[in-house]
């Protein structure tokens, strides 16, 4: 059959050897043999064809980019460091199966999730604009290039769409700190109004470090955490801001 290469599990070198001598007492080259670790899980515990959740259809429906599930499977059980990378196409450059060892080779789902999230904050908003698209959470570059750092699923974007247009029901706890607030909030907003409105804020009040930003954030968005404020007040916009420092739904 003209076969040059022949690669499975780690569990077939005792086959292998028989398998050599059968092409050698046949008068045949052998082809070249290769074995790759099995995968066990995090606690080195057997994984088993069966578990529905290390499917390709159960990862897709997780929300695990395809990048992310190649990145971690490509390097498992290599010498090469678990790391997001930047194309399918580099990992096929960077593979030599020398690098793999014999020992078993583990499984963590927090190490696919972490390749996840890095895949996501690498994501350029060309790539991601047909998705934000299909979702309805397109509202343009800024947007995505504040709120990515903070996914670990795509499909988390949709969550900070809302922050933004609304409608968002604020954590109003300090009315009066608030109502100082919405006092120095600047007519425009721009990438810089964050620090300026903080600091005016600051002196209006006396309040400082997180009992300053945590109730502007709390407010601003009903969350204790979330992208750069600085980014994200001028997406939400002057008039929807000073509605929610004013204890409004908007």
């Amino acid at each position: 059959m003209r076969i040059t290469h022949v690669v499975s599990g780690e569990d077939h070198v005792t086959n292998t050897g028989v398998q050599v001598e059968l092409f050698e007492a046949l008068g045949a080259a052998p082809p070249a043999f290769a074995h790759f670790s099995l995968l066990v899980g995090a606690e080195g515990e057997a994984l088993s064809k069966r578990l529905g959740s290390l499917s390709i259809s159960q990862l897709r429906d997780e929300g695990f980019e395809p990048l992310a599930v190649v990145s971690h499977i490509a390097k498992l059980g290599s010498s090469d460091p678990i790391e997001a990378a930047p194309s399918l196409e580099s990992l096929v450059g960077g593979f030599d199966i020398g690098k793999y060892g014999r020992a078993p080779a583990r499984y963590d789902p927090a190490d696919l999730a972490r390749l996840n999230a890095a895949v996501l904050h690498g994501l350029d908003y060309e790539g991601a604009q047909p998705r934000l698209q299909a979702l309805g959470a397109d509202l343009g570059e800024a947007f995505w290039l504040t709120v990515r750092q903070n996914l670990t699923r795509f499909d988390e974007v949709a969550d900070w769409a809302r922050v933004v247009r609304g409608p968002v029901e604020p954590l109003a706890d300090d009315k009066a700190f608030l109502e100082a607030a919405a006092e120095s909030l600047p007519e425009a907003l721009d990438g810089e109004s964050w620090r300026a409105w903080t600091e005016a804020v600051k002196q209006a009040t006396g309040a400082k470090g997180r009992a300053l930003f945590l109730p502007l954030r709390r407010a601003l968005t009903g969350l204790d955490h979330g992208p750069d404020m600085g980014a994200l007040l001028p997406l939400i916009g002057r008039e929807k801001a000073l509605k929610r420092l004013a204890g409004e739904t908007a």
